[in-house]
């Protein structure tokens, strides 16, 4: 008996040559379960990403900090250094704002002399590209002849998911100053991994959830 196994360019030749000849039994079927080319059926999409919703922070105090941070009156304003979106960096700023109130810090009448300055600084990194497009249709067909006949098998795999889209880290940093002297008295920097496009995490939700673990356990005017 010999053997010979074919590529299928689609499911349309697979079904045209399969109309006409007598088909070999596999367990389990193409449609069934794992046939002898692996899966026949993959309609329920690629499974979600260990690394996405999870956030990471770093934080840093200046060891001569002082009396510094007990310093009621706080303003909020984009790194000087910054470029970007102006819609997006005010919803970060926002987001730091409502953290540093929740601290007890005076955000509405800041200082113009004196009193703290938060620099705050967004960036975004693609952690992994978005795939490509992929054919939703792939197999093999093994066709034989032997002295009992002649046949062949047929292997379709189907998968009808849509490319993934690309994972994006989005970081927060902010650093806070005292006013008069420019000394960095605190700073710290929280990054999230999110699927791109995914309703979930607006930009809003993002910048809120960065913020929130940014400031944690932050200790405020009043501590």
């Amino acid at each position: 008996m010999f053997m010979k196994s074919y590529r299928l360019p689609s499911l349309a030749l697979a079904l045209a040559f399969a109309a006409g000849t007598p088909a070999l039994a596999w367990p389990g079927g193409p449609w069934g379960g794992p046939g002898p080319y692996g899966p026949g059926w993959n309609g329920s999409g690629s499974s979600r990403d260990s690394r996405e919703g999870k956030v990471s922070v770093d934080r840093f105090v200046a060891p001569d900090v002082g009396s510094g941070l007990k310093l009621a009156h706080i303003a909020v304003v984009a790194d000087p250094g910054g470029t970007g979106d102006e819609r997006e960096a005010a919803t970060f700023e926002a987001a730091v704002v409502d953290q540093l109130a929740k601290a007890g810090y005076d955000t509405i009448n800041p200082d113009p002399r004196g009193g703290l300055i938060t620099e705050v600084h967004t960036g975004r990194d693609v952690v992994e590209p978005e795939e490509e497009r992929h054919s939703p249709v792939s197999g093999e067909m093994e066709a034989g002849v032997s002295n009992r006949g002649s046949g062949f098998g047929l292997g379709l795999s189907v998968d009808l998911s849509k490319p993934r889209k690309a994972l994006i880290d989005t970081r927060l940093e902010a650093r806070i100053r005292d006013r008069a002297s420019g000394k960095v008295l605190w700073e710290g920097r929280a990054d999230i991994i999110t699927r791109e496009g995914d309703s979930h995490w607006t930009n809003t939700a993002v910048a809120g959830r960065l913020a929130g673990a940014l400031f944690e356990h932050f200790a405020g005017p009043r501590s």
